[in-house]
């Protein structure tokens, strides 16, 4: 074997290289496409999930709130509040907001209706049946 780098050798290994990576990113491409389906529950979106989702979007939740992982750090994540507290839970704290607690960051009220808290609960339930491999890792939030 020669003791020189050849242009030969280097456009070999660029395209060996390149080659290899491609097949690999097909290859976990197709694999990816074929899990989905298995972890998709949008057969369980109900007419509240989607009234929920609405007041979520509308009240702007995830500019203070994280939902599996993304939106603001300000207040707690959300994706999975629904195991660790549960909807009774979950609707007394919205209506005892804001807590005037000193020292403790503010939910504002919303004054919903009891209709929008189950549609809201409704919403974080479903949430939290999605299978998102262990995301977040905090369970706390």
């Amino acid at each position: 074997m020669s003791e020189t780098f050849t242009k030969s050798m280097a456009r070999n290994m660029f395209y060996g290289g390149a080659t290899f990576f491609f097949l690999l990113f097909l290859a976990l491409t197709f694999d990816t496409q074929g899990a989905l389906p298995k972890r998709d529950h949008r057969e369980n979106i109900t007419p509240e999930v989607v009234r929920g989702k609405h007041l979520w979007e509308t009240r702007n939740c995830i500019g203070c709130h994280t939902l599996l992982g993304e939106g603001a750090y300000f207040a707690p994540e959300l994706g999975n509040v629904y195991p660790r507290r549960g909807p009774e839970f979950i609707k007394a704290w919205i209506k005892a907001q804001p807590t005037h607690t000193p020292g403790r960051r503010q939910m504002p009220q919303f004054n919903f209706t009891e209709e929008q808290l189950n549609d809201l609960v409704a919403f974080l339930k479903w949430t939290s049946e999605i299978n998102t491999s262990n995301w977040p890792p905090n369970i706390e939030g």
